[in-house]
């Protein structure tokens, strides 16, 4: 009888511990919605919401959400870690090139999917990560969530 409570204990603390770690990441839906919020901050003060976006603030980090650009020259113009690096240079941890792929998608109007390989934030270990992708005047934006 013992080892019965035992096992229904540790099944009761196991499926509680399964939502609490799925919240601890963005969802799709999450990902879609902050970038839409994105290009609404864009188009009404680019500066303003380039400087949010690389900072976390505003609303733009939540979890392991945050949006990221890249100007016309191909290098990032807002992201928590690679602002004036090479977001059209970038490729994933299985060599694939991510950054040209999110340029070539890019349309104004229009969201796209790319998907790739990257860790989430503080691990190193490449997991599958899809980044929901825009164009909004000469600023290609994304923000990606992890499967």
């Amino acid at each position: 009888m013992k080892s019965g409570r035992l096992a229904l204990a540790a099944a009761f603390a196991l499926a509680l511990s399964v939502p609490a770690y799925a919240a601890d990441f963005g969802t799709a839906a999450e990902a879609k919605a902050m970038l839409e919020k994105a290009v609404t901050a864009l188009k009404a003060d680019k500066a303003k919401a380039l400087a949010e976006f690389a900072k976390g603030e505003g609303g733009f980090k939540d979890r392991d959400l945050y949006p990221f650009c890249g100007g016309p020259d191909g290098n990032f113009t807002a992201h928590p870690t690679l602002t004036g690096k090479s977001l059209k240079d970038l490729k994933d941890k299985t060599g694939k090139a991510l950054g040209e792929q999110i340029y070539a998608v890019a349309a104004e109007g229009k969201i796209s999917e790319v998907d790739y390989m990257w860790p989430r934030p503080g691990t190193t270990d490449p997991v599958q990560k899809v980044s929901f992708v825009t164009k909004v005047g000469d600023q290609t934006c994304a923000v990606g969530y992890y499967k």
